[in-house]
Parts: C-alpha cells; sequence; structure tokens
C-alpha cells in the first residue's frame, strides 16, 4: 500500500487567528516543509489561486497541492449559490491536480468566533441532519462530476462535531469523509471506532496530534475552540496523545491509501513550525512503516 505525506500551512500562518503567524513568505513555507520531507501542501490564505502563478514555485520545492479548506454554508444556502461559490477553487484544484478539496461547513459554526464557548456550539436533530446530509450528497455528486471530489470534514465547534453527530450525517448522506483524528478525540469520539464504523467512505486523512490535559482542563461553558488553540490543544504526531501507529494500522487494515496530512495549528513562537514538521514527519515515517505502507512522492502515486 501507498501513502503520501503531507501537511497544511496553519503551522505557519492561522486563518482564523493571524497573530498565530509566522512573518513567512509563501516561499518559505513551502522551502521548510520541503526541508521536512513532505512532498504535498493545503492551500492557505498566502496562496494564489492559479497554477500559472503557483506552480513554478510549488516545483522549486518539489511540492504538489494535496487538499485545502473550503468554507462551505450549504447547511442554511442554496446549492446552485455554493457552486458558483466553489467554482473557482474547483478548476484551480483541477489544474494543480489535487486530491480533493476538504469541505468544512461553516454556517452556524463558531469555530472562528473567540468569544463563542465551546458549549454553546449548533446542534442539529435527526430531521435537520437528514435534509442537510441530502444536499451535501447532491453537493458532493455534483463536484465528483466535475473532476474534483469534496471529502467532508468533521469540525469542533461545527454542526458536525460528535462521533454521534458524524454517524448521523454519515447515515444520512453519501459524502466522502476526512477523517481528523485530533478533532474526533477533542470532541470525545473514540476514533478508531470511528475508522471501524466509516472505513469505506475515508477519502482523506489529517493526522492531527492533541495534548489532552490541555483539552481536559477547559472549561467549555467559558471557552472557545480558539481559546484551546491558543492554549495548544493541537499539536504533530509524535508530540501529543494519541498513538498514530494504532491509527494508521487501523486504516491500513481497511486498505486506506492516500494522503496523510499534518495539520496542527499552534503558536509558531511556542512551537517553531519547521522543528515540528520535522517531528510530525519522523513520526509519521516510523508508524507508516509498522503499518506497512510504501511512502511515495506525490509524483510517484499518481
Amino acid at each position: 500500500m501507498k501513502a503520501k505525506l503531507g501537511i497544511a500551512p496553519i503551522a505557519w500562518w492561522n486563518d482564523d487567528l493571524e497573530e498565530l503567524s509566522d512573518d513567512v513568505s509563501l516561499e518559505e513555507c513551502l522551502r521548510q516543509a520541503s526541508v521536512a520531507g513532505f512532498t504535498g501542501m493545503e492551500t492557505g490564505r498566502r496562496f494564489p489561486m492559479n497554477m500559472d502563478q503557483l506552480g513554478p514555485v510549488l516545483d522549486t520545492y518539489g511540492m504538489s497541492v494535496c487538499g485545502g479548506w473550503f468554507s462551505g454554508l450549504l447547511l442554511d444556502g442554496d446549492i446552485e449559490v455554493e457552486k458558483d461559490r466553489i467554482a473557482e477553487q474547483l478548476a484551480f484544484f483541477k489544474a494543480a491536480g489535487a486530491p480533493c478539496i476538504v469541505y468544512g461547513e461553516t454556517a452556524r459554526s463558531i469555530q472562528g468566533v473567540k468569544s463563542a464557548p465551546l458549549a454553546t456550539k449548533p446542534k442539529l436533530d435527526e430531521a435537520e441532519v437528514a435534509a442537510y446530509g441530502r444536499k451535501m450528497s447532491d453537493f458532493a455528486d455534483w463536484c465528483a462530476k466535475e473532476g474534483m471530489p469534496i471529502s467532508y470534514h468533521h469540525h469542533m465547534a461545527a454542526v458536525i462535531e460528535t462521533e454521534a453527530e458524524l454517524d448521523l450525517f454519515m447515515q444520512h448522506s453519501s459524502v466522502p469523509l476526512l477523517f481528523d483524528a485530533g478533532h474526533m478525540a477533542f470532541a470525545g469520539g473514540d476514533v478508531l471506532r470511528v475508522i471501524d464504523t466509516h472505513h469505506d467512505r475515508i477519502s482523506h486523512v489529517h493526522t492531527k496530534d492533541v495534548r489532552m490535559q490541555v483539552i481536559n482542563a477547559l472549561d467549555r461553558t467559558k471557552e472557545s475552540f480558539l481559546d484551546a488553540v491558543v492554549k495548544g490543544a493541537f499539536t504533530v504526531p509524535g508530540d501529543g496523545s494519541l498513538d498514530f501507529e494504532v491509527i494508521v494500522k487501523a486504516l491500513a487494515g481497511y486498505g486506506y491509501e492516500g494522503w496523510f496530512v499534518v495539520e496542527a495549528e499552534q503558536d509558531p513562537k511556542a512551537a517553531p513550525p519547521l522543528a515540528m514538521a520535522q517531528k510530525g514527519h519522523r513520526e509519521l515515517l516510523r508508524v507508516m512503516a509498522a503499518a506497512g505502507y510504501e511512502v511515495v512522492s506525490s509524483e510517484g502515486a499518481q
């Protein structure tokens, strides 16, 4: 089985909390990721949205686009409006040869609201989840037919956060799933049970680690998702509380092949991005070998 290792630029520049950002260029971000050993990078706010500009920069550092976030509003929105909103990114990702667009539902979400306690996250009843699942399925089908699949990101402080919410959403939809061990652990879910339950829908993987001592000390009636980020809830594999050898072996056992992307938003002053990227890459190489994966470059795995 083959695996590709990517990283997200959120370790260098945080799109929700700009104060948690290194003052580095796109080129320096890509250089450091390449030095750390990664061959893919998800997109972020300093990425030009066309391959004429971005392609030569990626080539310089031997990198490819391995995904990137789209702030979806389909929960309360119209599918035709969302098609228009995603069109530019869809065309860009097709030109870049990206594996998928990471769909994050931001309607009603409090993930970017520093004053909103975690306990005030939005909740849906089953009828609302069923209606949302139908809309998401139709939208995902359209994106796939346009040549760029989406992968749905369950996320802290959003409508689909907990294991139970994810189970219900998956029951009422046919959408490919982005599995994020860190977000699921933060939400109190059983990460291995989620893999067991939804392995046949997992199309993309974020290897986000967590510091459970930070998470367990949060007052969710007062502190927000962004407060948790500032406190250091997230980190790279090998630096936190999750056993990625067990997680990756579980994915391997179900035949998952594709990208494993490190996405660990931290304060770059407290957690220097290059050093953290190197630590995460070393740990991923170790657990990939233990799980029987062959780690290949993005070109070698097409």
